[in-house]
């Protein structure tokens, strides 16, 4: 056969200079390590420029470019303009700062770039090792199962479906809910729950209804004797209580719910006890706050979020679950394609396609192993302690303060105060007070959240940074002062 001469080259989607890839790989390397290090140099957050909001509306590319070329256009319109939550001023939306080793975890998982199906490879390993490493740290027996999953509204949604599978006495999987059960399933939470846990029972077919929430009380945690009646009353009314949800450090204020008396209350009325521990749950690192956190060994499900305030970078959701055949009945299904083999790649009992929705699943665990190996669990403990400590510093700098007040109590990491000179109706002071956060955001000053209390804006600083420093609180309310002043004559 004769060869045909003018064939083209075989095309595949590798470099086609092997040695100029590598040094742009090497030139992104190096210009990571100078945007982690030198964070705290750069302005905390920025608008985006037209010619930069115009660079996001071309069409999509259909011939190749040159990587440098693409990786420059990355740097001019994409680096600039992060999100801030690096940097040591970013106290707002509750997340983590991340971690070099997080990095390396991650740079790895893509390189190496395994689904998470299968169950006889390295990668299912770590995240068995890392499900196991959880375990340990929250109290839950080896017998536990779990599954790392993209954060805290997806651990919260299997939690849930757990809940409701194992408690609605049939096989709701096979007949669907029955139309004697429809919207009259009942979870219970307090009123300041976070809103993915509604979004979970609506989406599991039980409605928005089918989250009764319970009055706080003026600490913000849950209020035990109300709860307790509104269970009694709706199961007079012919309601199916099945789950109560505890939380270890609430969204708004970093309230935490006496989680011994609702494990109590769960036995008494056999519910499931399921904790939406996002906000605090990894805080019993902290010799500090674990007393506080008592009786979140007791939980049959909880909720993690690890890029939070264990720092990994997104996306690191964990949920634990103490009855492993209870979560495997919820989610498992095998069809031919992914049947098992006792030999080979597809060998091994417990899959992790068996424990949640996706089967497609990234690499999540190596960041988390490699994190955790460097830096250990005493550390990750101080981070959390310091920033505890932190979130009391800034109350007594507000408390020193005339024109400033609390607005909250103090829960866990959580700081709610404003701008109140006296004498000012709530309608301006409310106004005062937007206009001084998104002031402090405009001018890369901080990134404080914010949130309304009893009809009260006000900034909401979410102390869970490892890079903050007593002087950067020092330099908030500074500025919040300075700022007050100058807009309280123009309101």
């Amino acid at each position: 056969m004769n060869k045909n001469t003018s064939a083209k080259p075989f095309e595949t989607l590798d470099p086609q200079d092997w040695e100029k890839s590598r040094a742009l790989m090497h030139q992104m390397v190096d210009d990571a390590f100078a945007y982690i290090s030198k964070v705290r140099e750069r302005e905390i957050w920025k608008d985006m420029p037209p010619e930069t909001l115009d660079s996001f509306t071309t069409p999509v590319p259909q011939k190749p470019n040159d990587a440098k070329a693409v990786y420059e256009d990355f740097v001019q319109h994409v680096l600039p303009y992060n999100m801030g939550n690096l940097h040591p001023r970013f106290w707002a939306w509750y997340m983590g700062n991340g971690t070099v080793s997080g990095i390396m975890g991650d740079f790895w998982a893509s390189v190496m770039n395994p689904n998470l199906g299968g169950g006889n490879h390295a990668a299912h390993k770590v995240e068995e090792q890392v499900i196991n490493w959880m375990k340990e740290i929250m109290g839950f027996p080896a017998t536990a199962s779990g599954i790392l999953v993209s954060g805290g509204s997806m651990a919260n949604f299997t939690g849930l479906a757990i809940a409701r599978n194992a408690k609605c006495g049939y096989d709701i999987r096979k007949e669907g809910l029955r139309p004697e059960d429809s919207g009259k399933m009942r979870a219970y939470a307090s009123s300041e729950i976070h809103s993915c846990n509604q979004k979970a029972l609506e989406l599991l077919g039980l409605g928005s209804d089918g989250l009764q929430k319970i009055p706080v009380h003026s600490d913000y945690t849950i209020n035990l004797d109300a709860l307790v009646a509104q269970i009694k009353k709706d199961r007079e009314n012919g309601l199916r209580p099945f789950c109560i949800i505890g939380t270890p450090g609430t969204v708004n204020t970093g309230a935490i719910d006496d989680l011994n008396r609702l494990a109590d209350i769960c036995d008494a009325e056999n519910l499931w006890f399921h904790v939406d521990g996002a906000i605090g749950a990894i805080a019993v690192l902290s010799p500090k706050v674990k007393p506080k956190l008592a009786g979140i060994e007791r939980a049959n499900s909880v909720a993690l979020d690890l890029h939070k305030w264990l720092h990994m970078p997104f996306e690191s959701g964990c949920v634990l679950v103490k009855n492993q055949k209870a979560h495997k009945d919820t989610f498992s299904l095998i069809p031919e394609y992914l049947a098992k083999n006792t030999r080979g790649i597809a060998s091994g009992d417990n899959w992790f396609s068996e424990y949640g929705l996706q089967l497609s699943r990234r690499f999540r665990a190596l960041k988390i192993w490699m994190s955790l190996k460097e830096h250990g669990t005493e550390r990750f403990g101080r981070m959390i302690t310091r920033n505890v400590e932190q979130a009391r510093y800034l109350g007594s700098l507000v408390d020193s303060q005339e024109n400033l007040e609390l607005v909250a109590p103090i829960g866990l990491d959580i700081v709610c105060f404003r701008y109140n000179p006296g004498g000012m109706a709530l309608e301006t002071l409310n106004a005062i007070n937007k206009e001084i956060k998104l002031q402090l955001e405009e001018r890369a000053i901080a990134l404080p959240g914010y949130t309304t209390l009893n009809k009260s804006y006000c900034l909401r600083v979410a102390i869970a940074n490892h890079r903050s420093t007593d002087e950067d609180f020092e330099v908030l309310v500074t500025h919040v002062l300075e700022l007050g002043q100058e807009l309280q004559h123009s309101y």
